[in-house]
Order: C-alpha cells, then sequence, then structure tokens
C-alpha cells in the first residue's frame, strides 16, 4: 500500500455539526443554541457511536437523568452504526454538505431499525469480526487474526479508535493480509502464491458495496433524490475476484462494479454461483465467541449474504456516481490500485454507488 494514500485515508475527516433533539432536551427554558449544538471533525474511518463521550460531556447540562443508547439520524433516518462514518456520508450526501448535519438521540432507540449497540465494545467487535471475515475471503482462513496476541489485538483496537496509522501499521504487517498484485504481475504468477517481499498475494479482494438505484434522472448531484430509507439502499457483501480486463486489458473498477451487480450489467459468462449476493445487518454480524476457529470464520463468511435471483432485466443502467473515501474515481482506474489503497483498516474496500436504472420491465 502506497504510504501517501495510507495516510489520505486515515487523515479523512468529515465536519459534523450534532444537533440533540428536543426530545431528549430535559431543562427549562430551553437552554441556547450553543448548548444543544456541536461542531466536531469525525474521523473517516471511525463509527459514530465513538463519539458519544464528547457528546455526553457537552450535552450533560441539557439532558434526563436516565439515557438509553446513543443512536444518530440524518434528514429523519436512522444511521446504522456499524458503518462507517466516511461511508455514510459517501452514500447519503450526494452532494457534499459542509457541515454534515446530524441529529443526536440519547433515548428512544429504534430498535425496529438499528441493531442493537453496547456502545464502544460492541463497535470493537464488528470490527474485529469485519477483520477476520476479509482474512478468511483474502487467505482462506483467519488464523492470525485468531492468534493475535492480546496486547496486539488491544494496540490495533485503539489505533483505529485514535487515528494512529503507525501502531495499527506494527500490527497489522503480522496479520500477513497482503496486497492485491498488479494485474500484470498477476499474469506473470498465476500460481498466486507470494510475491517478492515474501507477503501472500491476494486474488480476492473483500467488498462491501452500497447500491442505491433510482429512475429518474438527474444532472447535478445536488438534485439527487434524497435516501429516506434503508429499504432503498442495496447491501452487497462479496469478495470481488481479480481477473484479466476484456481484450487483455487490465481489470478495472467498472469492471470490479459490473461483476457486482450481473443483473444491472448483464455478463452471460456470470454463472449462477456467481451470481451476486446480498445480505443485511443481521446476517453479516457474528459474535465473538462465533468466530473462534476458521471454520466459523469460514461460515461467517458464507452467512453473511444470501443468493438471490433477480426477476428484472435492466439492460441500460447507468452508473451516476462511484465514490470511495470521499473520491470519485475514474471508473477506468486498475481496480488494484483501489484495493491496495483505499480500503479501510478492517481491510475491506467500501464503494458506494448510485445508478440510473429505467422502469423495471418483468423478464419472462
Amino acid at each position: 500500500m502506497d504510504m501517501e494514500a495510507q495516510r489520505y485515508v486515515w487523515d479523512g475527516a468529515i465536519p459534523l455539526q450534532i444537533h440533540l433533539h428536543e426530545s431528549d432536551v430535559a431543562t427549562l427554558p430551553a437552554p441556547p443554541p450553543a448548548l444543544v449544538n456541536l461542531y466536531i471533525l469525525a474521523p473517516r474511518i471511525g463509527y459514530l457511536p465513538l463519539l458519544a463521550s464528547h457528546l455526553k460531556s457537552h450535552f450533560s447540562s441539557a439532558l434526563p437523568p436516565r439515557l438509553d443508547t446513543i443512536w444518530f439520524e440524518y434528514k429523519g433516518l436512522p444511521l446504522k452504526w456499524y458503518i462507517p462514518t466516511g461511508v455514510l456520508f459517501d452514500l447519503l450526501c450526494a452532494e457534499p454538505e459542509r457541515p454534515w448535519n446530524l441529529t443526536v438521540h440519547f433515548t428512544g432507540y429504534p430498535g425496529n431499525i438499528l441493531i442493537p449497540c453496547e456502545g464502544e465494545d460492541s463497535v470493537k467487535w464488528s470490527f474485529i469480526n469485519s477483520l477476520k471475515e476479509a482474512a478468511y475471503i483474502i487467505n482462506g482462513n483467519c488464523k492470525n487474526v485468531m492468534n493475535m496476541s492480546q496486547p496486539d489485538q488491544v494496540e490495533l483496537w485503539r489505533s483505529v479508535l485514535n487515528g494512529n496509522l503507525e501502531p495499527y501499521r506494527r500490527v497489522s504487517t503480522k496479520l500477513k493480509l497482503g496486497t492485491v498484485g498488479d494485474e500484470y504481475a498477476a499474469k506473470l504468477n498465476l500460481s498466486g502464491e507470494t510475491d517478492f517481499s515474501g507477503q501472500v498475494k491476494a486474488g480476492r479482494v473483500p467488498v462491501r458495496l452500497y447500491v442505491w438505484s433510482v429512475s429518474e434522472d438527474f444532472e447535478d448531484l445536488e438534485d439527487a433524490p434524497q435516501i429516506d430509507s434503508w429499504d432503498k439502499v442495496s447491501y452487497i457483501n462479496r469478495p470481488v475476484e481479480i481477473q484479466g480486463g476484456e481484450g487483455g486489458r487490465c481489470f478495472t473498477l467498472h469492471d470490479a462494479v459490473k461483476s457486482l451487480l450481473p443483473e444491472y450489467f448483464l455478463d452471460k459468462s456470470l454463472t449462477n454461483e456467481e451470481s451476486l449476493t446480498v445480505g443485511d445487518e443481521h446476517e453479516q454480524r457474528v459474535s465473538s465467541e462465533d468466530a473462534s476457529s476458521d471454520r466459523k470464520a469460514e461460515e461467517e463468511v458464507e452467512n453473511s449474504s444470501e443468493h438471490i435471483t433477480s426477476c428484472y432485466q435492466h439492460d441500460d443502467a447507468e452508473i451516476k456516481l462511484v465514490r470511495i473515501q470521499g473520491i470519485q474515481p475514474k471508473l477506468e482506474i486498475p481496480f488494484s490500485w483501489v484495493a491496495n489503497n483505499l480500503m479501510n483498516p478492517e481491510h475491506f474496500l467500501h464503494i458506494c454507488v448510485y445508478l440510473k436504472v429505467p422502469q423495471a420491465n418483468t423478464m419472462s
């Protein structure tokens, strides 16, 4: 991984304006605006619940004595806590909003929409389990993650929590997750065993794709419709196989997105076993007790998604926007560069895609 690119990912932050919801204000008269609003920089690779201590301290004079689990909303949409903050921003703000105006709640947790969150511990285990899943996808086992010493596990998590890249690199190199070789090197080394540095070359890239599709067209991002329900977002949790591009060219970001969305970009070479998989938050989660062996990690990968058969055919879907780590890379960029340089600390590549699709036609 290029150090400059990795530093860019780790230094990325989003300016937030967080407003305390009026139902959580327990004082009369209502406090002045300065006491119910907070401006803060949130790390892109971080998670919103990790801001809890700052928010409780700032809003303490206005909060009721008994508090529930902290949760956030954007324009009425409860935000999923296990999705990195930067990914939420890229997905929900087609036209970047700065500062990003969020509302925080300390009561009334919407358990019918969000899975339970018990604070930092829940976020930590979600991160560790994602790391195990990524390791299994890349290497076929997660032994190096499972065998991390307790001090290393603590240091790895604290480095993510505090945004410290150097200690993260010290620990993560021990996991031997390797890097994706460029396409030309991959063609010369089809065995895929080791590169010259000894790191395992990976042909499978852990990807989480968030797809928002609309039938109406728009030219400017500021005119894009608002995502007001998670039902409008397709979540695809599936590895991308690095393969040769069409006509001998390199495998591009465009190729990767198309391989993940075969029902939008039909490819007769795709078999049923290679069809896209879609998972929800209940399927992707695994408890720390369950992820205690390679077999359990394998089950996690298998159970994190389910095969579906699309009953609609979209012959002319148009990619309106692809956003990764806050940037809109050209679709012609080699996918190996994207995978090596824009992945999150848990070794997943999070890709947000806006699709313009025509009215669906039922397939016969």
